[in-house]
């Protein structure tokens, strides 16, 4: 192996460990400021004609774990939910940042949030980290070294046997609510489980996955920003994960856009899941509002 070899293989590494410190630091400053935030009055407007919303606390949030990483690594790409794509020099690295997972649920008055901050090398995640601000608790993985939580290592527990399962769901903002494939996945997958849960903050779905606290989460045309950080939790936390035809779900992703249609699930409740999910297209929902 030629010394070239050599530092491919070790420099990612040493910058890993870098950044997994730089992000962690960079979440736990925006998680503080997101619970300060919230004890006062909150602004809310939409951004773009999906009716999609954004608050002051996304835009704080974002700057405080932008300004870290710009810090630590001027030369990275990073992809942000509010800034959007940012290039530079180095295109090998690329940090995706959500810096307010749930800002519908916040701007109704629902607690429900969390924070996610994923590195890609080449596409491909190496390292997520996902902070719940409300409960000021923090999970994450680095590829190849497992999931740690507030309690520490995550491990997929079996399925709940005699029971239906227990599920999540996800469409991404493009998703109209007349789109059919949404409504038929939507009532096929809600039939067939004991409940069917719809957050508004996807990133808390992976952690719930990852827990052992559902059994599968299935997302269509989900936006890239959703993936990372959550997926590769729950990657390292022993789930697995595929497309609608059950083929496993490439690594690697196509930056800085792109959207992503996922089955995840424990290695027992993924054949049935899938099944599932194929049987929604010989479903037509009629009645309802086009």
């Amino acid at each position: 192996m030629r010394a070239s070899d050599v530092m491919n293989l070790v420099v990612p590494d040493t910058i890993v460990e870098v950044a997994a410190d730089v992000a962690a630091a960079a979440i736990a400053e925006a998680g503080q400021a997101i619970r300060a935030g919230l004890t006062g009055a909150l602004t809310v407007r939409t951004k773009d004609a999906s009716g999609d919303l954004v608050t002051d606390l996304d835009l704080r949030s974002e700057r405080i774990i932008l300004d870290h990483i710009r810090r630590a690594f001027p030369d990275h790409r990073i992809l942000a939910e509010e800034s959007g794509w940012q290039d530079s020099a180095d295109d090998s690295w690329c940090w995706i940042v959500d810096p307010l997972d749930g800002t519908n649920n916040i701007a109704i008055g629902l607690p429900v949030c969390t924070i996610g901050i994923a590195l890609c090398h080449n596409g491909i995640p190496v390292l997520g980290i996902v902070h719940e601000p409300l409960a000021d608790r923090t999970w994450s993985a680095v590829r190849g070294h497992g999931a740690i939580g507030p309690d520490g290592p995550l491990w997929r527990r079996s399925r709940r046997s005699g029971s239906s399962p227990t599920l999540a769901w996800l469409q991404g903002y493009p998703v109209t609510r007349t789109d059919p494939t949404a409504r038929a996945l939507r009532l096929t997958l809600e039939s067939a489980s004991r409940r069917l849960i719809q957050l508004w903050s996807p990133l808390l779905c992976w952690i719930m996955l990852s827990r052992g606290d559902i059994d599968g989460f299935v997302g269509y045309r989900a936006g890239i920003v959703d993936l990372p950080a959550g997926a590769l939790i729950a990657r390292e936390s022993g789930i697995d994960l595929t497309d609608f035809a059950g083929s496993p779900l490439a690594d690697r992703l196509e930056l800085p856009s792109g959207e992503v249609d996922f089955i995840a699930a424990t290695p027992d409740a993924l054949a049935d899941l899938t099944l599932l999910v194929k049987s929604a297209a010989q479903v037509t929902v009629t009645g309802l509002p086009t």
